[in-house]
């Protein structure tokens, strides 16, 4: 490939004007490539709106075809210029040795985290499907509240030890082989409950477990893969649509979930998700790599990008942390806490909404799934608006320490307040105004711990995941099981959500108290 230095104007005016591609073979033999270090190569041009370009190849083709390429770095994109008939493709295409394509494509980091979104809507979705049909199963099979505890928790046994064990596989594999391994057992999973159910309470039991041994496998590889396929000041934004789609699965699971029980009966939604499952691992196995590296469709320039942003951008071959070391940490303490104070707040909403709706305020089925899907739908998009705020500030050079802290303790403040005022609720649409401020601003939570761990432990952040996240699975077993017995012991779901909001204040405090966005391990 020849390099082209822009040649003096003397030539250009006397040997052609008008259209690029009237140049001629013998007008090119004119302009010499030398291959001495040039403006194309490293040189940066400015333009008048004080854009900058840097140009680093152009190909140029024999006869009255030939071809430059040039690319915006700043960017990440790739523009073609043709000259002549030849038809070109991108950059990344030409140094690869790809034939065809388009000038310009949707960035490959985009597609990577629209895959992932899709996979955490599907994720949730599944889980939520049980928090509604254990309504009618419950009145099918004569459960007590307190058993109906014990059923929602039990996807929990299984998550606790997934989540170091897929935490480390994720460091050593990398996510996109553990996350497809998770979604086809989970799909099985789901598929295999309603048939568990009519077995009996032992099966069904047994079976969400393993779902839940499955599903702990999803987070530690959705935030590995997203920190390798993202530069640093996109990887909140990246989190934030990830688990945008995360909450969005409560909203579809919520609202499906009672048309379809309703229409086809308790099988038919089990049978939807699964598939759905299914067809997901159709375009995730040939079209996502574990970094960007591997990646054969990726653009040479916005590998660049990815990687010029990165810390940790070069392959590493670490050896594992110790646990001993890891725990000897405070930062670590606070991420654990953090977690576990999260997944206790969130498991109870989530596990029990549509039955405090019913109990509290004598609301039917599909009435309860609207009110407990309409906190989940604004917090996938106030989740989103965390992480580009986020992503704002720490551009803007604001210390990722003092970013972390600011959005945690919105994380956690806001939802213990709003909990706090949910006692004085008269309608089930207060009520759900209330766990609508409490969701969205727990979503906050995102830019701060959910993100903390890449920025304490970037090459074992996996590892760390699963330690955090199976205390948070202990804490939102306990919280889950806590509000059935609460409920049936003391008749009111306020006694319980007056000790979670406790809870979300005093990791509040722990959290600004030992938290930092510095790398430790």
């Amino acid at each position: 490939m020849a390099t082209f230095s822009p040649p003096k104007p003397s030539i250009m005016n006397s040997r052609f004007s008008g259209n690029p591609s009237e140049l001629s073979t013998n007008q090119l033999s004119l302009i010499k490539f030398p291959r001495a270090h040039s403006v194309f190569q490293s040189g940066i041009l400015r333009n008048k709106w004080g854009n900058h370009m840097g140009f680093h190849r152009v190909r140029v083709g024999g006869g009255s075809r030939g071809l430059a390429v040039v690319r915006c770095t700043a960017e990440g994109i790739e523009r073609s210029i043709s000259f002549g008939k030849r038809s070109i493709g991108s950059a990344a295409a030409e140094e690869r040795g790809i034939s065809g394509g388009v000038g310009i494509g949707l960035p490959e980091r985009f597609k990577v985290v629209a895959l992932t979104a899709f996979v955490m809507c599907l994720c949730n979705a599944d889980r939520v499907v049980m928090s509604v049909a254990i309504v009618p199963l419950a009145a099918k099979y004569g459960w007590s509240n307190s058993f109906l505890g014990i059923v929602q928790s039990s996807f929990l046994w299984g998550y606790i030890f997934s989540s170091v064990v897929g935490g480390a596989l994720v460091d050593r594999y990398g996510g996109k082989r553990v996350m497809a391994w998770g979604v086809a057992l989970w799909s099985l999973a789901t598929l295999l409950t309603p048939l568990a159910a009519n077995h009996s309470t032992t099966s069904l039991l047994a079976v969400r477990a393993f779902f839940g041994l499955a599903e702990g496998v999803a987070m530690p590889s959705m935030s590995t893969l997203l920190s390798r396929w993202f530069p640093s000041h996109e990887r909140a934004s990246a989190v934030g649509m990830s688990m945008a789609g995360f909450h969005l699965g409560n909203v579809v699971g919520l609202l499906l979930t009672p048309i379809m029980l309703s229409s086809i009966g308790v099988t038919g939604p089990f049978l939807l998700f699964s598939s759905l499952g299914l067809v997901w691992l159709m375009s995730w196995i040939p079209g996502v790599t574990n970094n960007p590296r591997q990646s054969q469709n990726i653009s040479t320039s916005e590998l660049r990008l990815i990687e010029a942003g990165k810390a940790d951008s070069s392959p590493q071959n670490v050896k594992h942390l110790p646990l001993s070391r890891l725990l000897s940490k405070l930062p670590t303490w606070a991420i654990i806490f953090a977690n576990m104070t999260n997944n206790w707040g969130y498991f109870v909403l989530l596990s029990w909404m549509p039955v405090y709706f019913k109990t509290v305020f004598n609301v039917n089925l599909k009435q309860a799934a609207w009110f407990s899907a309409i906190p989940w739908g604004t917090m996938a998009v106030s989740g989103y608006f965390a992480g580009t705020t986020s992503d704002a500030l720490i551009k803007a050079r604001y210390p990722v320490t003092l970013v972390r802290k600011i959005m945690q303790s919105i994380g956690f403040i806001g939802p213990g307040l709003a909990l706090l005022c949910l006692k004085f609720a008269t309608t089930p649409t207060i009520a759900a105004v209330l766990m609508t401020v409490a969701l969205s601003l727990s979503s906050f939570s995102q830019a701060g711990y959910l993100l903390n761990m890449q920025d304490i432990a970037p090459q074992h952040a996996g590892f760390l995941h699963g330690i955090s996240n199976s205390a948070g699975t202990l804490a939102a077993i306990v919280s889950t099981i806590g509000t059935g017995y609460f409920v049936q012991w003391l008749g009111s779901f306020q006694a319980f959500l007056t000790v979670t909001a406790t809870i979300y204040f005093m990791a509040a405090i722990f959290w600004n108290l030992f938290a930092t966005g510095e790398q430790i391990f």
